[in-house]
């Protein structure tokens, strides 16, 4: 299994290159879903690379606090947000290791955030941790249906999360929707066509 310093070195690798290979656009499950908050709503993005999504949602008039393993994708965050004129917390940051903040958000945005089986259920409890009573943690990811794809994505089926196990990581909070889907993807180079995800959106009780 490849260490957190690999995890970190790859997406800095990956962020590094001139071309935003994930887009600049938001995720578009993101954007509808971010139609169930309240404007000027909290919004914490973990695992936000370059901040396409958490600048977005900046732009919308939410208050962001975005956090990513990857000190190059934060610097390109960082870079983004200051050009544009655009106020939010940008955090560099392991998942694994970050000290969780405890109901402080309106919203949890995870947008194809892969995690190894041995974090993941805890980070998730902390992504519905970080939420406030009533916040909701919003959720896209790959499932193992994307290894007949080929729109990107782990390689590693235990990296790819099925709709029970995301029911059984969010097991405490009550599921608004969460379902299998093969959606059509146009997300930069990197996550273009096909897409076989699961998606879900959970409100903490």
């Amino acid at each position: 299994m490849e260490s957190k310093n690999d995890r970190a070195a790859m997406w800095d690798e990956r962020f590094a290159r001139n071309e935003p290979v994930y887009g600049e656009a938001p995720n578009a499950y993101l954007k509808t879903q971010s139609k169930r908050l309240e404007a000027g709503a909290s919004i914490l993005v973990p695992g936000d690379g370059y901040g396409r999504n958490g600048i977005w949602l900046a732009r919308q008039g939410f208050r962001v606090h975005t956090v990513d393993v990857s000190s190059v994708g934060v610097e390109r965050a960082q870079q983004t947000a200051e050009a544009g004129g655009i106020e939010m917390k940008i955090e560099q940051a392991d998942l694994a290791t970050w000290n969780w903040p405890e109901a402080q958000y309106d919203a949890v945005a995870s947008i194809f955030v892969h995690l190894f089986p041995a974090d993941r259920q805890a980070i998730h409890g902390n992504m519905l941790r970080a939420a406030k009573p009533g916040g909701i943690v919003i959720l896209q990811a790959f499932n193992p249906g994307q290894l007949q794809f080929t729109s990107g994505g782990p390689k590693q089926t235990e990296l790819l999360y099925t709709a029970e196990s995301l029911r059984q990581d969010f097991a405490g909070a009550k599921i608004l929707e969460l379902a299998e889907v093969v959606a059509e993807l146009d997300e930069g180079r990197m996550h273009r066509g096909k897409g076989a995800v699961v998606q879900g959106v959970f409100r903490r009780k």
